[in-house]
């Protein structure tokens, strides 16, 4: 069994699921203390993360992922026990397997690989992984960088293992991430019987123009690579269940993925605009989930496409698609940053799994790009 697929089986039988990081990373710091890493532990409230470094002086390289996975669902809706690695047809099924602990696992070989080859590399190597990358992502990645900021730690470079690959692995490379904003909005009215409406006001009735007229702009026409900035409202409740009742207000729950011709605080004021244009009586509530960032052409946009193109045989599609990632919170630190895993067609579903030779191609990927950016 190769190093990479017992390390992932190893990692994937700890029940992780955010914010619990069960023991994985003393498990990773453990063996990256033993190659030489300098490893530090960093625990806010329920949450665990690992910072290992291997150099002190620049350009620093980052991988980043994450230990903790969502939840498995019921049992017996999975082929095999999901937190019981099991390999079937040239597949390694189990909780984790693609999002994300394969990549970890291929992180730490490749890491221990190239501190072996190349003991006295220019720059610094690290791993940064955290338990709460599937949560709230409150006191994970985006905690450590307000530490990282305090202390001035630099990072030049940051490659997180997200699976971001289509079809096979390589065939994509991720240069970027959109931003996302959510709001929680309550309109107040005034509740009332619907045979005198003249005495009650309908938030309902307030409320549509202003979230059609939401619904309906064009925010922008996109930026380079990234699509337009979309709104989708994902949820409105209002009322008391009875057909003769004006209701007395109504939520609403909407969110925007935004390109980096926008901010929050900007998108923020825009929409408010409308409401306040409408009238509307309400309160607010934003939650910025993150801002967009974006790696122009550079040394790590370069020896990624390089490197993919090496594994994949043609040069990958460069996108900035998708949701979220951790890698949010490092670029606004100075980072380029970069998304390159496997395949990810069934991460987050039931049965979730990874190719065994991907998996094991993994750590000669992210061995190569070392080499290209640090040996």
């Amino acid at each position: 069994m190769s190093d990479v697929l017992a390390l992932s089986k190893a990692l994937i039988e700890r029940a992780s699921v955010t914010p619990d990081d069960d023991g994985c990373q003393a498990m990773l710091a453990s063996r990256l203390s033993r190659a030489g890493f300098a490893c530090e532990s960093l625990r806010f409230g329920d949450v665990d993360n690992l910072w290992a470094t291997h150099g002190s002086e620049g350009p620093v390289l980052v991988f980043l992922g994450h230990t903790d996975v969502v939840p498995s669902g019921p049992r017996e809706a999975w082929a095999s026990d999901p937190f019981v690695p099991t390999e079937r047809d040239g597949l390694l099924y189990g909780r984790g397997a693609a999002d994300m602990k394969g990549s970890v696992a291929a992180f730490v070989v490749a890491l221990e690989q190239f501190v072996a080859a190349h003991p006295q590399h220019r720059g610094t190597v690290a791993m940064l992984v955290t338990s709460d990358e599937e949560g709230d992502a409150i006191d994970g990645v985006r905690r450590v960088a307000d530490v990282f900021r305090e202390r001035g730690q630099r990072i030049d470079w940051c490659v997180t293992g997200e699976p971001s690959s289509k079809a096979k692995l390589g065939d994509l490379l991720r240069v970027g991430r959109r931003g996302t904003l959510s709001a929680t909005m309550t309109i107040r009215g005034i509740q009332g019987h619907v045979a005198y409406p003249d005495k009650a006001r309908n938030p309902i009735h307030q409320a549509l123009p202003a979230l059609d007229e939401l619904v309906a702009r064009r925010w922008d026409e996109g930026f380079e690579t990234f699509p337009p900035t979309s709104l989708q409202i994902s949820n409105i409740h209002a009322g008391t269940g009875a057909n003769n009742v004006i209701p007395g207000e109504m939520q609403v729950l909407f969110n925007l993925r935004f390109n980096p011709n926008w901010s929050a605080a900007q998108l923020e004021a825009e929409c408010e605009a409308i409401f306040r244009k409408h009238a509307l009586e309400y309160a607010i509530h934003w939650h910025r989930g993150g801002e967009p960032f974006h790696t122009p052409e550079g040394p790590l946009r370069a020896a990624a496409r390089e490197t993919l193109a090496e594994i994949a045989g043609s040069a990958p599609e460069e996108s900035t698609g998708g949701g979220t990632s951790d890698a949010r919170f490092i670029a606004p630190l100075g980072a380029q940053c970069v998304e390159i895993g496997p395949v990810n067609a069934s991460i987050h579903k039931v049965d979730e799994h990874v190719s065994i030779a991907d998996l094991e191609a993994l750590p000669g990927l992210y061995l190569a790009l070392m080499r290209r950016l640090l040996a």
